[in-house]
């Protein structure tokens, strides 16, 4: 049972923990946590602001002596991403996460635990409910459906808030703080198609690719971990050639920020080639399970017997998409110089889903671009533009955030390095995060501010094996609470 957490040390955070896993919150369905949020305010007569995009914004009043201090904005994002394995029944919009506790760390059954960003939440409501812990003026920030476009960061107006200092709590590697970040584009593509319908001669299968561990497009994309969809459309691209299958449909139906580790696909097989690619089938998952067996566990690919369905996607586009899918740029492009070890820029290749609808057929296909160049990310854009509008499909970008550039004056850098280095005798790590972060939306709008990130421990989050470390929780608390002690006047 999830309510064993609440058990975990320091409790009050763990608490509040709890209770975000309680409250169906993934992105686009928020109005719960937020009204949640609204009244924990309130009930704490603390000063509480929702704004029209979402966020929410409460007000603690420094402790007596330190009213002098500059002040802190401390920040985290309301929505999860909602992720589960495919035979786990789950409704993000109405279900609370099961939660348990499995060794050094938290992890939820089956689904993503909702740890990034519920930590961070957390830890803000233990600051705000404490009645002991000394600190100067805090504003609490609780920005709206920050996993799929960033809506509440971009939607908060300026001038509403008076701090000096964000500390935005979305970091997922204890010690470590981040001043820097990639920004991001989404790329969307359509092929239109004319359902045809089913020649004779076939039998029809669903053709599956599960197990992969997926993870965080950002965070894990360094990782070599496979992808579902390419896995699937290189198997497509030599039973098209081979034996002549015919695809029918295709469901990945995923998230732009996840690595996809499932893919279903229906194909149609001529009936004298079931043997054939049945065996084939079977050589092709060891084959990938040999190339990837040091990152994953065990990929599944398999072929079951399915419903004839009516129709099909029309031949010259069955060839034209799984060629441009097949060319399509994915995983880690090009490697910073200015930081060794962290990622510049990369695709995710995250979704593709076609349907009919009134007689016309369509295929979505979207990517997450990342990079920490603008002139970078822009190229990756054209690359993967051409590569489907060559095969005739639209191709459209949207949904653009920018980096943020590491300031290496940062006060407040500085300050959290010589504080942690003190109270833990060990240095911290000051880097940037292949990674979206509000703080380069929120700082566009908020210049004055000096700005970094950190958080506790996290692995694999935007996946089913997402879990945060109990013991990095504690330390990650410790440090924030001591932080805020040491803010220096203005």
């Amino acid at each position: 049972m999830s309510e064993e957490i609440k058990k975990l040390e320091p409790k009050e955070v763990w608490k509040h923990f709890y209770s975000l896993t309680q409250i169906p919150r993934p992105s686009g369905h928020e109005k719960e946590v937020e009204a949640f949020l609204v009244n924990f305010g309130k009930e704490h007569n603390l000063e509480t602001i929702k704004d029209k995009a979402g966020n929410v914004i409460i007000r603690k009043p420094a402790t007596k002596g330190m009213e002098n201090k500059m002040g802190v904005i401390l920040q985290a994002h309301v929505d999860m991403v909602p992720q589960k394995n495919s035979d786990v029944v789950h409704d993000f919009t109405k279900d609370p996460i099961d939660a348990y506790i499995d060794g050094e760390w938290v992890k939820a059954r089956g689904t993503t635990l909702g740890s990034d960003n519920g930590m961070g939440g957390a830890a803000i409501m233990a600051i705000l409910e404490s009645k002991t812990l000394e600190h100067g003026p805090l504003e609490a920030l609780f920005t709206a459906t920050e996993e799929t476009g960033m809506d509440g960061a971009n939607g908060l107006k300026p001038g509403v808030l008076k701090g000096d200092i964000l500390l935005n709590l979305d970091s997922e590697t204890e010690g470590e703080f981040f001043m820097g970040c990639a920004g991001g584009l989404d790329a969307n593509i359509d092929f239109k198609f004319k359902p045809q319908p089913v020649p004779k001669g076939y039998k029809s299968f669903t053709l599956s690719v599960k197990g992969l561990k997926g993870g965080h497009s950002g965070m894990d994309i360094n990782l070599g971990r496979g992808n579902a969809i390419k896995i699937m459309f290189r198997y497509l691209n030599r039973a098209k050639k081979q034996w002549k299958i015919q695809l029918a449909d295709v469901t990945v139906d995923g998230l732009r920020n996840a690595i996809p580790r499932e893919a279903f696909s229906t194909i149609l097989v001529p009936e004298n080639k079931v043997d054939d690619i049945i065996k084939c089938v079977a050589k092709y998952e060891t084959v990938v399970n040999n190339e990837l067996g040091a990152v994953e566990d065990h990929i599944e690919i398999k072929l079951t017997p399915v419903k004839m369905p009516k129709f099909m996607i029309n031949n010259p586009v069955q060839m034209r998409l799984i060629r441009s899918i097949i060319a399509c740029q994915n995983g880690v492009i090009r490697m910073s110089k200015e930081m060794p070890g962290i990622v510049e820029t990369s695709s995710n290749l995250a979704i593709v889903k076609s349907s009919i609808k009134s007689g016309v057929g369509n295929i979505e296909i979207k990517c997450l671009l990342r990079s920490s160049v603008d002139s970078s990310k822009e190229a990756l854009a054209a690359n993967i533009g051409a590569a489907f509008e060559l095969a005739g499909a639209e191709a459209y970008f949207d949904g653009a955030y920018p980096g943020w550039k590491p300031n290496a004056d940062s006060a407040i850098v500085k300050l959290a390095h010589k504080v942690y280095k003190k109270k833990f005798n060990k240095e911290p790590k000051i880097t940037a995060v292949h990674a979206g972060l509000e703080c380069a939306i929120l700082g566009a709008k908020y210049p004055n501010w000096d700005m970094m990130s950190f958080g506790p421990t996290l692995e694999h989050p935007h996946s089913p094996d997402e879990r945060v470390n109990i013991k990095s929780v504690g330390v990650f608390y410790d440090f924030l609470c001591t932080l805020l002690k040491n803010i220096p006047e203005k």
